[in-house]
């Protein structure tokens, strides 16, 4: 039996640029068992698809990634409350005052380098004072060797691979100018004869100490990128009242942590309380903030009956839950899965910038040592061929092509979350922002799919209650908007459902049954829809079904079927839904975007050409199956010869079209099925989702490109101006630590992102 594929995620430690990504992406690949593997330097995870059990080959993984000179432990999706996380950084904090990556390591090659540096910046205020050479040897080698020790290890590491990184460029030109001070200072007879201007220590103690600040503040920078996650994580209480009896009468609790609640457990939730699991109010009244969920600022009101979300927060009310969803099957752990697996994914165009980057190391190397040559060689000038050629290695580190692209995915996904807005994976946030063409499904995307009988017209010879009965029993147990409101609208007449053998559903065209009981007992009754039996229908009939459709009202007829050469329609039924609030500005702004909109509907001509019309659709597809819509996707994304189009779905019968897509869009209060087919979840039903998913992608993007021009541009002025001597080495190291944190702080402003008033 063939085995399926299975994805197995590891945490990284060591990375230090693109370089590092593309030489761990080549080990993991030639592991036995490895379909391919990504990674991801912002984040700092592999993701592997393998055809093997993932027990059996997680230690080979790991083992390749040792190899390939890095750490790694197996990912496991943390569900820990704001205390613990908190305890945890502050434990993180305490250990990085002693290690040799943390903020004291950094303040304290930072404290040894300024005298060294100190004499240089009194120069221009006219005076020349120098440190001993002893002296700046002392102050010089415990940055070059102990605290600089981390750029050795990952350089050599990377060298025994047969490849290069930024460790290695800077393991290299430091040690290049920690070396020329030393023979300088041997040939000026160990310091009694030497000119102040000929060491060179301080050059190799501030690049590794500017290299080392950059790293701490780039590392700093990016926790910020997935603040997103840690507020998702933070909305976690510790523990849950356990209820010990099922008694509404008597409260009994004891406090158990959420990982021991079970589902269908009984749990209490307080005023002011965060609801500790997903499940459904048995009893109580209260108000809801589902805010850090979904976006949405209003308070939600819940009543017995009610279902609630783990993680929101309750109001004044006292609330009853049973649990349905805890751990992993919980919205929250799916939002936080969601969100990590978009900001640990590759999008496409960061897969050629690693290419790029595992040919740039080397490339370097060979600038640098030719650079050497000639001003050594030609110009006759060994000492400025030496500083010059160090310039090149520090400045030219391609940490700022690494991070360009993912950091600003990992800012985008995480403002997107907070509006409530999921994005799957990187590639479409890469794509979304080419939308041009956004196709909307129209019940429960544009309406709010809960539709309501209008009117009933009788053309049977039978009583009103003897049709309604074969109308409701029809229905019962289908999850179709129709069926729900012809149950409540049966409810509130206290219809009795006739009894029916065998029902069939004919997807996008009825239902039919053979009625077991009653007046029709042994015919066959089905409920469809008017244009799919309006060939049956009398002229009359017809009169009252385009009356109907012209109030905008869908329109199904309760039809025997029995003789199939003459149907019979006893009755019509007409259906009203309303439209969702904002639709209308939602269509407003996608247009303002030069975005077209299209409007995928099985219900009548009529009644979807009103609804487009009130709302602005520019055009419509009515009356189609739920397998036409697919290739109605299909013909939209080839019109001109290539657009890109969004699907905006909530059914079943929506996902082959979600699938299909571009970019497929799911509401949340649809289906499980077209969430997992579409590439963009909205946590709620609000429209004007959609033009925010497109803008944050848009602004994504930009920042993306931003990112990779200026990574690329400073990489091309950089390098000429540190070869021809117009970059010191302490310049360079300065300017290298800045393109790394411009970087991230550039994409950090996608965060300041907020809708545009209307």
């Amino acid at each position: 039996m063939e085995l399926m594929s299975q994805l197995v995620t590891l945490n990284i430690r060591g990375m230090t640029c693109a370089s590092c990504v593309a030489r761990l992406e080549k080990s993991l690949s030639k592991v036995a068992g490895v379909d391919a593997a990504s990674v991801n330097l912002a984040t700092e995870k592999a993701q592997i698809r393998i055809n093997q059990e993932p027990q059996a080959i997680t230690s080979l993984l790991i083992a390749a990634v040792e190899k390939a000179g890095f750490e790694a432990s197996v990912f496991s999706r943390q569900t820990t409350n704001s205390k613990s996380t908190e305890d945890s950084s502050t434990s993180a904090k305490l250990s990085n005052v002693i290690n040799l990556h943390g903020k004291g390591a950094v303040m304290l090659a930072i404290a040894l380098s300024l005298p060294l540096v100190a004499p240089m910046l009194l120069m221009p205020f006219g005076m020349h004072w120098m440190l001993p050479a002893w002296v700046q040897f002392l102050l010089a080698s415990p940055v070059q060797f102990i605290l600089g020790s981390r750029f050795y290890v990952a350089g050599f590491k990377a060298l025994r691979m047969g490849s290069g990184n930024m460790d290695l460029l800077v393991a290299l030109g430091t040690t290049a100018a920690y070396g020329l001070s030393i023979y300088t200072w041997y040939l000026s007879d160990w310091g009694r004869s030497y000119e102040p201007h000929e060491l060179y220590f301080e050059s190799s103690a501030v690049v590794i100490s500017l290299v080392m600040l950059g790293k701490w503040l780039e590392a700093r920078a990016k926790k910020e990128t997935t603040a997103a996650i840690t507020a998702l994580q933070s909305l976690w209480p510790d523990q849950a009242k356990l209820l010990r009896q099922r008694d509404l009468n008597q409260l009994d609790y004891e406090h158990l942590p959420i990982a021991q609640i079970l589902p269908g457990d009984w749990v209490l939730v307080l005023p002011g309380e965060r609801i500790p699991v997903d499940g459904l109010v048995i009893e109580g009244l209260s108000e809801i903030d589902e805010s850090m969920l979904t976006g949405e600022s209003k308070l939600l009101e819940k009543e017995k009956g009610s279902t609630v979300i783990g993680g929101s927060l309750n109001g004044s009310g006292r609330l009853i839950i049973q649990a349905t969803g805890i751990g992993e099957t919980s919205v929250l752990a799916k939002m936080i899965a969601l969100v990590e697996n978009a900001q640990a994914d590759k999008a496409p165009i960061q897969r050629l910038v690693d290419q790029v980057s595992a040919w740039f190391v080397p490339a370097v190397v060979l600038i640098a040592v030719l650079n050497f040559l000639v001003h050594a060689f030609i110009f006759n000038d060994t000492q400025n061929a030496l500083l010059y050629s160090v310039a090149i290695l520090v400045i030219a580190c391609p940490c700022a092509l690494g991070l360009a692209t993912p950091v600003a995915i990992m800012a985008g996904t995480g403002v997107a979350a907070k509006f409530g807005i999921l994005i799957k994976d990187a590639e479409a946030l890469e794509l979304a922002h080419r939308i041009n063409t956004v196709a909307f499904d129209k019940t429960g995307t544009l309406t709010l799919g809960k539709p309501s009988v209008k009117n009933f017209h009788n053309f049977s010879t039978s009583e009103d209650q003897q049709i309604h009965a074969l109308a409701l029993g029809l229905q019962m147990g289908s999850e179709h908007p129709l069926a729900k409101a012809m149950i409540q609208f049966g409810v509130k007449r206290h219809v009795n459902a006739e009894g029916y053998a065998t029902i069939l559903a004919n997807v996008g065209k009825g239902i039919e049954g053979q009625c077991l009981t009653g007046a029709y007992q042994g015919k066959v009754i089905a409920f469809v829809s008017f244009h799919a039996i309006k060939e049956h229908a009398s002229e009359q009939m017809q009169v009252v079904a385009v009356n109907e459709l012209n109030l905008g009202h869908s329109v199904s007829c309760l039809v025997d079927v029995t003789d199939a050469s003459n149907h019979l329609i006893l009755a019509i039924y007409s259906f009203g839904d309303e439209l969702k609030p904002g639709v209308s500005e939602a269509i407003q702004r996608l247009k303002s975007m030069n975005i077209k909109t299209v409007m995928i509907s099985g219900d009548n001509q009529l009644v979807a050409d009103l609804l487009a019309k009130t709302i602005g659709i520019d055009e419509v597809y009515a009356q189609v199956l739920p397998a036409e819509k697919a290739a109605i996707i299909e013909s939209l994304k080839a019109i001109n010869g290539r657009s890109y189009v969004a699907m905006v779905g909530d059914g079943v019968n929506d996902a082959p079209a979600l699938a299909v897509a571009d970019v497929g869009i799911a509401v949340s209060t649809g289906t499980d099925i077209a969430m997992h087919a579409a590439s963009i979840t909205l946590m709620r039903g609000d429209p004007a989702l959609v033009p925010d998913a497109i803008q944050i992608s848009t602004k994504t993007w930009q920042k993306i490109k931003q990112n990779l021009f200026w990574a690329f541009v400073y990489n091309l002025i950089g390098i000429p101006l540190a070869a021809l001597g117009y970059l010191t080495p302490m310049i360079a190291g300065a300017a290298m630590a800045a393109s790394s944190v411009s970087v991230v702080g550039n994409a950090l402003l996608l965060r300041k992102w907020s809708r545009p008033k209307p």
